[in-house]
């Protein structure tokens, strides 16, 4: 008998059996995670009742996979309704929620301002309610349908109305208001509304007994005026009330700074307690022979940071200090002094850098002051490649080169130190916890890194909150003041005049742009370099050698171009941003920055230290016509101040942590309520308890500790390197 054309061959299942069976796998899979005490903050995020698989992969994509990542899934705006009235009980100027019936609409596009009308009734009276442009909600809002809207009541000619009002369509039977209409609303998208996202999160606030764990003792809970964490997160996704989220927050935003701070004080005590340096004692004989390298006096910002990692480097606990310096500060003199420490006591130093253009700029610089001395010294940078590179390596393991400057090269695996005692690592901003960890196979040496950028305090404790901190806050003597001034297009002329005087007694400028050519973004109405050389060159400044410099160019003509300007053999250099690191020429007092409000306030900073790299005083213009309110307020930070710090600190204010530094990069977790600027008190109070918990129980192995410990490896221990803690 044949088998029907429909009909699967002999040993196969049917489609809509293999649909039946997995629908049954399926439910087999949520009943057992969704079973009353089952659900754990570990259980994948697709077994709890309302998402499924489809919806999984959607909350995938919003950071959430887990039940607990979904409690954590705050919102981002909370509504406040009030209790609903009937429509005859409506007085004006009162905010008043309602329930009704949609008698009619109206779009009424003809109107200078459209509007969209609805008049809705209950048994007591009739409203109007109008939404200024609200075309859109045509196809939301329709006769017979139920609907609770909260908005502040007025008259128009005799008639109650509401106008923008809040609303939701009741489903049918809802007489009493939709449950899930006040409360949190989340960060929605297109495949996932907020009010979906509401409708599978408030259910799981019945179970958060088996969902969420305290970790504090109910003692210090009460000293710290902070709310149990059950509760707290109760109310941020459904306040009763303003105060009572209020609350909410601040618990939960201690909550995170506070395991972001444990994790740092946890990995700074391993460090010291689980880990051996070389001492490197500092005699007064070997001060003395490592400052006559220098050519000059040491500042006393200078001296006091070569003090306290002198202090470090004579203990046997490894060091761990960040330098931070303004550009120009003499930062490079500090390190110095920090490695032949080192190699006076016969271990070796690695100095690295993010590029090989500073990395280069270093060994120069070093060079320039270890000339004639006995300490062995190399360059190691990708391009170092065959026997060369194998004969330095073998040196390099065998102990004969002191001094190993390199890129991000010095990372790799086939690189071995004899006995490498100290480690410097440039603009750590640039790396990241994990690749100075990787520094450290060969033994633990002390460390020191640097930054030119400077860290606002509240950085400091989060990207940087596991290194003692050292400042050269002042430049060295001798160096010219820089005036900094905003120039508008009425004053272009008059600026030009005063840049051609300076040219004249054989200053030179820096002219710098955001874009090499126009045609990198067309339709836009940005100055380009190329364009700025041909009109500088041929129009504004024609008696004067005005020369390009942009990263497309080849490296020799780059080089070239670079060396001509530094002998003086070029007047004004137009260029762009590529002479923001590793270019110091002292003869250079001018900066102007074309489209300045199209820069960041670090960028411009940066591109400010290009000057006053001598004694004469120097001038940075900032050419710039602008609206735009951050813009300006950049402009006008930049004009009032040279300070690295503040400006820093601005800029953090202005841009987020978010960008300032990436926290991935630093292995830090990302803040999903907290913020580091506007909580800097919570932060503060969160640091001084979770170092104190640290020296009092460094493995957290008390009893009372199980929950917190628990919950830091779970949510940190793989980005803070804490997974042994457990």
């Amino acid at each position: 008998m044949k088998a029907h054309k429909n009909q699967p061959p002999e040993g196969k299942s049917s489609p809509a059996k293999e649909r039946e069976s997995a629908r049954q796998s399926a439910s087999t899979g949520y009943e057992r995670f969704a079973g009353k005490g089952t659900l754990t903050p570990s259980t994948p995020v697709q077994y709890v009742k309302g998402v499924g698989p489809a919806r999984a992969e959607v909350f995938a994509r919003l950071g959430v996979h887990t039940v607990g990542d979904l409690l954590e899934y705050y919102p981002r705006d909370w509504i406040f309704v009030p209790e609903p009235v009937k429509i005859a009980q409506l007085r004006p100027d009162q905010t008043t929620t309602i329930i009704a019936l949609v008698e009619s609409t109206d779009y009424q596009d003809y109107r200078r301002t459209p509007l969209f009308e609805v008049m809705v009734s209950d048994e007591t009276d009739t409203c109007r309610l109008i939404w200024f442009h609200g075309g859109y909600l045509r196809n939301q809002l329709q006769p017979g349908q139920v609907i609770m809207a909260t908005g502040k009541v007025s008259f128009f000619k005799h008639q109650l109305q509401l106008t923008n009002p809040k609303f939701t369509v009741l489903e049918e039977g809802h007489t009493r208001g939709d449950p899930y209409f006040s409360g949190g609303v989340y960060p929605a998208s297109a495949r996932l509304s907020s009010g979906q996202i509401k409708r599978i999160i408030v259910p799981l606030l019945d179970r958060l007994d088996d969902l969420v764990n305290e970790f504090h003792e109910p003692a210090f809970l009460k000293q710290a005026l902070l709310i149990g964490r059950q509760d707290a997160v109760r109310w941020i996704h459904r306040p009763p009330d303003e105060e009572k989220l209020a609350k909410a927050k601040r618990r939960l935003k201690y909550d995170e700074l506070f395991l972001m701070q444990l994790g740092l004080a946890l990995r700074r005590y391993r460090t010291l307690h689980f880990a051996s340096a070389t001492a490197c004692p500092c005699s007064d004989e070997i001060d003395s022979r490592i400052r006559r390298r220098f050519p000059f006096l040491l500042t006393e910002d200078q001296s006091a940071c070569i003090s306290e990692i002198a202090a470090d480097m004579n203990r046997t606990e490894p060091m761990n200090r960040l330098l931070q310096g303004d550009v120009g500060s003499g930062k490079t003199v500090v390190a110095l002094y920090a490695a032949l420490l080192a190699v006076a006591n016969k271990t070796q130093a690695a100095i690295m850098a993010p590029t090989e253009i500073l990395a280069s700029q270093h060994f120069i610089s070093m060079e320039r002051y270890l000339k004639n001395s006995q300490v062995k010294r190399v360059l190691i940078t990708g391009g170092l490649t065959g026997r060369k590179r194998a004969e330095l390596l073998e040196q390099i393991r065998r102990g004969d080169i002191d001094l190993v400057v390199g890129t991000v090269a010095l990372l790799q695996k086939d690189i071995e130190f004899r006995q490498l005692g100290l480690v410097v690592i440039d603009e750590q901003h640039k790396f990241g916890v994990h690749q100075r960890a990787e520094l450290r196979k060969d033994g633990t040496p002390h460390c020191l890194v640097m930054t030119a950028t400077p860290i606002p305090r509240t950085l400091a404790m989060t990207a940087f909150g596991d290194l003692d901190v050292s400042i050269i806050r002042h430049a060295p003597p001798g160096r010219g003041a820089i005036v900094t001034r905003h120039v508008d297009r009425r004053h272009l002329a008059h600026a030009y005049d005063f840049i051609r005087e300076r040219l004249k007694v054989k200053k030179q400028a820096y002219f710098v742009y955001p874009r090499i050519s126009a045609v990198e973004e067309t339709g836009k109405d940005i100055k380009a370099a190329t364009d700025g050389w041909q009109e500088l060159s041929q129009e504004v400044f024609p008696e004067f050698k005005v020369a390009l410099l942009h990263g497309q160019m080849p490296l020799a003509e780059k080089q070239r171009v670079m060396g001509e300007f530094r002998k003086g053999k070029i007047d004004v250099l137009v260029s762009t941003v590529v002479i923001e690191v590793g270019v110091d020429v002292p003869n250079a007092t001018i900066m102007v920055i074309e489209e300045a409000d199209r820069f960041g306030l670090a960028q411009l900073h940066q591109l400010r230290g290009r000057i006053g790299r001598g004694e004469s005083k120097s001038y940075c213009l900032l050419f710039a016509e602008t609206e735009n309110e951050v813009a300006r307020n950049r402009l006008e930070v930049m004009t009032r101040t040279t300070d690295g710090f503040e400006i820093a600190e601005q800029d953090l204010r202005i841009r987020g942590p978010g960008e300032f530094f990436s926290a991935r990069q630093h292995g830090l977790p990302d803040l999903k309520i907290a913020n580091i600027i506007d909580d800097y008190e919570l932060l503060v109070m969160a640091r001084k308890h979770a170092f104190e918990l640290v020296s009092q129980d460094p493995m957290l192995a008390a009893p009372q500790h199980r929950n917190l410990r628990r919950t830091l490896v779970a949510k940190f221990g793989e980005t803070l390197g804490l997974a042994d803690v457990a």
